[in-house]
């Protein structure tokens, strides 16, 4: 039977399972990743699985997310990082070594490898050809112990691509395109393969800034073809010999087919609060603009910096306008320097960050108030650049740079710039010293922890029946964000949940925490596609601290929803959608889940007198996580026999 290259991968590292779409199935994992926000945790977790060495072909912690140290939380996380890499086999790439999904890219993606990730923006190595999967640190933690990762066997989507980009038309809008035809939610259950003469017009870094983005659509992760643009690649990191070529098979039969002519894309532009809210650039042509930020894993390649540089080039920033610049590795600066286009970028005047993610987590940089920001990021979520007042719109390199010049969004088409051709060098000047490889006698390595660091919180076994009130309804598309705030304030707390729990819903509502611990916790009722964004499982992990026992939706995304399996958090779902109309917050909840393996289950809402039919999305070994109180009991239990 002809494969796709999904399917090829898939079945290369499968454990359990068969290649049905919607079946469970388990793959082994190769490499994973994580970064400093969720990894500490991760860690933690890691440790008490009692294991003396990863089990992985190769593990690499990085620190790209909590760099802001305005104490001592981010430092002491650094230290306890950089010691557990060393004591159980990982590399660590140091605090201003560049963002961990660009790096991985550089130095350490190969192609038809599984790589499985702590943050949702793993689908990055999807353009190197990788099956990379956004997970919660705990499904992480597990792999590194040499578990399989589970999921459902997810249907495959061609996304055809035929011509070729224009001038200043970018990879962005590609995705951007994708976005505008599926939705935040379009993806779910999905990955999204790319084929066609377009895609080798793509140079890896612009695969890769699709791939990055393709986690906007709530996709299991997106992936390119392993071809001569990736062996030119990875020659140019000295990688050559890393290469194999992957593509699908001839034949290869889709579950569904969008195709999108290249030379038909026009600049595009994702309007707030929803990275699917796109709409073409010249359409908002005047709208004042207060700042520029550009980078991010999204776009912060040679390849972006160099047509930001090419476009700013004898010009200046606007005088109303201010840019900032978050580059995505030291090997990018390295190259700008050395071939003079560093330069251009510096006499514009832009605001020069760290190698780090920054602004797109709100750690730093955030927008006036009531500004309207421009970011080459991929999240536009409300709050989430640090002023919940501002107005965040997505764009590519080319559309950013053209706002930052004139003060207003334009479209660079428009501009007076003569057309820039970047090229990829056939050598990046490479340079891992910040790169510390693992310890290969780890066991006499000392921990360092600091004072921030609390041990894990603990879930207890499944109760025969569970009560509680309605704590919290919500809307459709609620996102990680909205449940668990990033930004400089809250996220040095993430290995401390005693303490990041006090803002569990804090942008929704402030008064949840407080409410919820003096309820002695209760449930949760929500919309559609609930949980959808970051992979933070401190969603899931903080409400669970809170006592929080079920979470009612019509639906959830993925990873989210794997979390709260997780750490033992019930995930129904309404039988029929109208029944969220029905719950009210304050209701008085009650449910009987000795037989939870047959649904439907009857939820009684004591304060209304009714009965409301409730399913869920658990498999068999999900019923025995929830009933164990979670992975990490259950991990522990299997490991032990």
């Amino acid at each position: 039977m002809a494969l796709s290259l999904t399917q090829k991968i898939i079945q290369s590292h499968l454990v359990e399972g068969e290649l049905l779409k919607g079946s469970p199935i388990s793959i082994r994992i190769d490499q994973t990743l994580t970064q400093d926000a969720t990894g500490t945790m991760a860690y933690l977790q890691f440790e008490a699985l009692d294991l003396d060495r990863v089990r992985t072909e190769l593990s690499v912690s990085y620190v790209d997310h909590n760099t802001l140290q305005s104490g001592f939380e981010n430092a002491d996380d650094h230290q306890f990082l950089q010691s557990v890499a060393a004591k159980y086999g990982l590399y660590f790439s140091r605090p201003g070594n560049g963002i961990c999904h660009q790096v991985h890219l550089e130095r350490f993606g190969i192609p038809g490898k599984t790589l499985l990730g702590s943050d949702s923006h793993t689908p990055t190595g999807g353009g190197i050809g990788m099956l990379a999967i956004g997970a919660g640190g705990l499904d992480v933690a597990l792999a590194m112990a040499g578990r399989p990762f589970f999921l459902t066997m997810p249907k495959v989507v061609n996304i055809h691509l035929t011509g070729h980009l224009n001038p200043f038309v970018s990879a962005k809008d590609v995705i951007l395109e994708v976005l505008r035809h599926l939705s935040v939610k379009g993806g779910v259950g999905k990955v999204m393969e790319y084929t066609g003469e377009g895609v080798e017009t793509l140079s890896v870094p612009e695969r890769a800034t699709i791939t990055n983005m393709g986690a906007e659509l709530g996709a299991t992760t997106s992936v390119f073809p392993s071809d001569e643009q990736t062996r030119f690649f990875l020659k140019s990191q000295n990688r050559e010999g890393q290469w194999v070529e992957m593509v699908a098979d001839v034949g290869a039969k889709y579950d569904e087919v969008i195709e999108i002519n290249l030379s038909e894309l026009e600049p595009l532009i994702a309007q707030p609060h929803m990275p699917d809210n796109v709409v073409k650039v010249k359409d908002l042509k005047g709208t004042k603009v207060q700042q520029v930020a550009m980078g991010s894993c999204t776009n912060s390649s040679y390849r972006d910096l160099m047509m930001v540089a090419g476009m700013l080039k004898g010009r200046k920033i606007h005088p109303a306008v201010t840019a900032g610049l978050a580059p995505g590795s030291r090997q990018v600066v390295l190259s700008l320097i050395q071939n003079g286009e560093w330069e251009h970028i510096i006499s514009a005047g832009v605001r020069i960050l760290e190698n780090v993610c920054g602004p797109c987590i709100g750690m730093g940089f955030s927008p006036p108030t009531e500004a309207i920001t421009l970011r080459t990021f991929n999240r536009n979520f409300l709050g989430r650049s640090g002023t919940k007042s501002a107005s965040v719109y997505l764009c590519s390199p080319e559309t950013a740079v053209a706002a930052a010049l004139t003060g207003e969004i334009t479209d660079p088409r428009e501009l007076d710039i003569p057309k820039t051709t970047v090229r990829m060098p056939e050598q990046f000047p490479i340079d891992d010293s910040m790169i510390i490889p693992p310890v290969k006698k780890g066991r006499d390595v000392k921990i360092i922890r600091g004072p921030n660091i609390q041990p894990l919180p603990v879930q207890k076994p499944l109760p025969n029946r569970i009560a509680g009130l309605v704590l919290l309804k919500t809307e459709d598309n609620i996102t990680t964000d909205h449940i668990m705030p990033a930004g400089a304030k809250i996220l040095p707390l993430r290995s401390n949940i005693p303490a990041i729990a006090e803002h569990v819903f804090e942008v929704v509502d402030p008064t949840f925490a407080a409410r919820a611990k003096r309820a002695g916790g209760g449930f949760i009722v929500g919309g559609s596609n609930y949980g959808q964004g970051s992979s933070r499982e401190h969603a899931a992990l903080a409400p669970m601290y809170l006592g929080i026992k079920a979470v009612i939706t019509k639906s959830f995304a993925r990873i989210h929803l794997a979390n709260l399996i997780n750490f033992g958090i019930i995930p129904f779902t309404f039988v029929h959608e109208s029944d969220y109309d029905r719950m009210d917050q304050g209701d008085e909840l009650e449910i009987d889940v000795t037989q939870i393996e047959k649904t439907p289950l009857i939820l009684k809402n004591k304060t209304k007198g009714i009965d409301i039919p409730l399913t869920h999305p658990l498999s068999i070994r999900d019923i025995d996580l929830i009933k164990a109180g979670g992975s990490l009991a259950y991990a522990k239990q299997q490991l032990a026999r």
